[in-house]
This record gives structure tokens, C-alpha cells and sequence, in this order.
């Protein structure tokens, strides 16, 4: 039950959100020369705040051809396995392993071990069949600005915001749920509520919880960063992930503050894998081995403060963002369970309880 507090970082960041429109379609049959040596499409929910432009700038350099195409987390797993008997995309990352554990049920993506794979705990993807292996940890974290919200008065648990009348309309709630980061708040409000004999598998309490969440809360803004709100004194509370922290403090000069819960926050692993069908292969496997090494992998954490699996990449990551996610504790999320339940929970919650 403690509060934990960023200093603004020195690096800055811009907010970009890419999400290119992908307009062709993968050809039937045998493949030609010129289908193996176009550009490689990589599907990703992990494009924003400049990532998807760095990647693809990065790849250019290193010799690979390569279109990033984005999508929300959800959406992009439901269409990878619409797409899986006519594969559009060649490789996915970003994704976490509740996502890419449907993924391999559903055969649309295959089995590769990268260069890497030394490097990582397999245990931290799948270590079964190895279908795909682990890029990123994150933490989903409720985030305040400490220069307007004194740690002193920040709530301790993640229920004081709609349990406290003062908090109440002070804290803004993404009822996106077609994406990964909305999804996992659901799952972190039910995890603590599991009833076999309740709606969906959940307890009455458990619905109480995430009804009470969405009616007090203030709905996002499409096409506004929490921060904005932040800093426009809209909200005082928001969910984002760990790894938008420094940048966001770097351009709105806020001081994040984080709300350490006794029982946790959701942690995420972000994988990788090789789309099954795709006409690119070998080329698939060149940007797995490309992107996931050590060197890529160390960049990429320098420049947009990730925490990298790879313990050789770790070494590179900015020492805040270590020490954020090393003193965070993780909550127990049974997530079997959640991939079994999380399609009726979000039409529940669609249906009986966004604003």
C-alpha cells in the first residue's frame, strides 16, 4: 500500500499514433519471387507514441522492408484469425499472451525459435510449443500528476476512486474495450471476484465493482492523451501503461505519481511471432531475429522506456523505469481463466454498464 513517484525524465517524447490503413490481400495459392520479396507487413497494438515510425526507420536501416500496420489489441487478435485461412500479415508483436495463446489455439500464427531465445525467459512466453516468445513486461498502471495531487492525497487502493465521494468524476475510464489495455483493467477489477456459481463465472460483488468503476469514472476523450486531461484538470486519475510514462512527463512536465494497490496492478508480457501461412517466412524470421536481439532490444528500451525480457537488453533501460517496475507487485490474474471469460465479460459490460 504505497505510492510511488517518477521524476520527469530527460528524454522527450512525441505523441504519435500511427495506424496505417492496410488495403491489399494476401494471393491464393503458390507463391512467386516477387510475393516473397515485398514488403514484410508487420501487425502490431504497440505503434503509438513514435514506436511504429522507429521501428520501421530502424528496419530500413538495418536492410529490411517493412509496413507497420496497427490496431487495437482485441481487434488485432480477432483479425489475424479471420484472416488465417488468407494470412494479410506477415509477423505480430505487441500483443500479450492471453491474446497470442488464442492465436496459437486458433493455428494462426507458427512456431519459431529466434536467435534470442537463449537470452529471454521462455517461461515468460510459450514454453510448450514456443509459438512465441517475449519482447516487453509491463505494468498497467493508475497514474497521477504529483504537482497537483500530493502523494498525501492520492487514494491507496485502485476501489477508493469510485468508493470515495471525492474522487468520484476525478478519474477517466477507457470504455475502448475493443483494446488490450482496457481489457486488462476489466480483468484486474473481476480477478478478485471468481464464483463458479456467478454470471460469467463472476460474483455479484464482481459486477457491483465494475459497475460501480464505469459509473463514476469520466469517460475517455477519443483522440485526447490522458495527460492533456491531466494537465487541463479534467481528471486527476487515469490508466495507461508503464512505458508511456516518461515520454508523457517529458512533454506535459508532469510528475507521475503511481497508486501501488496491496494486491497489485496487471502485468503484461508483449510476444512475437511468425503469422502461419504468410508467403514470407524467412523474412518473418529475419525481423524476429533482427528485432528481438539484445542491440534492438536496448535501444528500443532507451528510447521509449520499456523493460525488455532480455537481460542483456535490461541493461540499457532507463534506471526510473526499472526501479518503477521492480518495486511494483504483480496481481494474481488467473488468465486461463480470462481468455475463457473475456469475450461475455466485455459484452456485459458493453451492454449493461459503459455510460
Amino acid at each position: 500500500m504505497n505510492k510511488l513517484a517518477l521524476k520527469p525524465a530527460s528524454i522527450a517524447g512525441v505523441l504519435l499514433v500511427s495506424a496505417i490503413a492496410l488495403t491489399g490481400c494476401a494471393a491464393a495459392g503458390g507463391t512467386t519471387s516477387e510475393e516473397t520479396a515485398g514488403t514484410l507487413i508487420v501487425y502490431t497494438n504497440s505503434n503509438g507514441d513514435g514506436r511504429g515510425e522507429w521501428i520501421a526507420e530502424k528496419a530500413t536501416e538495418a536492410g529490411m522492408d517493412i509496413e507497420i500496420v496497427g490496431l487495437g489489441g482485441a481487434d488485432l487478435a480477432n483479425r489475424i484469425v479471420a484472416e488465417k485461412n488468407n494470412p494479410v500479415g506477415d509477423v505480430v508483436f505487441g500483443l500479450n499472451n492471453m491474446f497470442f495463446e488464442t492465436l496459437k489455439a486458433e493455428e494462426a500464427i507458427s512456431a519459431y525459435e529466434p536467435a534470442w531465445a537463449e537470452e529471454v525467459d521462455a517461461e515468460s512466453g510459450d514454453p510448450v510449443d514456443g509459438a512465441f516468445w517475449p519482447l516487453v513486461e509491463q505494468a498497467i498502471v493508475t497514474v497521477y500528476d504529483t504537482n497537483t495531487v500530493p502523494e498525501s492525497d492520492a487514494p491507496d487502493e485502485f476501489s477508493d476512486l469510485w468508493d470515495d465521494d471525492q474522487y468520484k468524476g476525478r478519474y477517466e475510464v477507457n470504455t475502448a474495450l475493443g483494446q488490450a489495455t482496457p481489457q486488462l483493467v476489466l480483468a484486474g477489477l473481476l480477478a478478485e471476484h471468481e464464483d463458479e456459481d456467478g454470471d460469467l463465472g463472476i460474483s455479484d460483488e464482481g459486477w457491483e465493482q465494475v459497475e460501480a468503476y464505469f459509473a463514476n469514472g469520466s469517460p475517455a476523450v477519443e483522440g485526447t492523451d490522458l495527460y492533456a486531461r491531466l494537465s487541463r484538470d479534467e481528471v486527476d486519475f487515469g490508466v495507461i501503461p508503464s512505458s508511456g510514462i516518461t515520454s508523457r512527463d517529458a512533454e506535459y512536465g508532469t510528475a507521475t505519481g503511481v497508486i501501488s494497490p496491496d494486491a497489485g496492478v496487471p502485468y503484461v508480457t508483449e510476444q512475437i511471432a511468425v503469422i502461419n501461412g504468410t508467403a514470407k517466412t524467412e523474412q518473418a524470421q529475419e525481423f524476429i531475429d533482427w528485432f528481438g536481439s539484445a542491440e534492438v532490444q536496448g535501444e528500443f528500451a532507451a528510447e521509449f522506456s520499456a523493460y525488455p525480457v532480455n537481460e542483456t537488453a535490461r541493461a540499457q533501460a532507463l534506471p526510473e523505469v526499472v526501479t518503477l517496475i521492480e518495486s511494483l507487485p504483480k496481481q494474481d490474474i488467473d488468465f486461463a481463466f480470462v481468455r475463457e471469460n473475456i469475450s461475455g465479460w466485455v459484452e456485459k459490460t458493453e451492454l449493461e454498464y459503459l455510460p
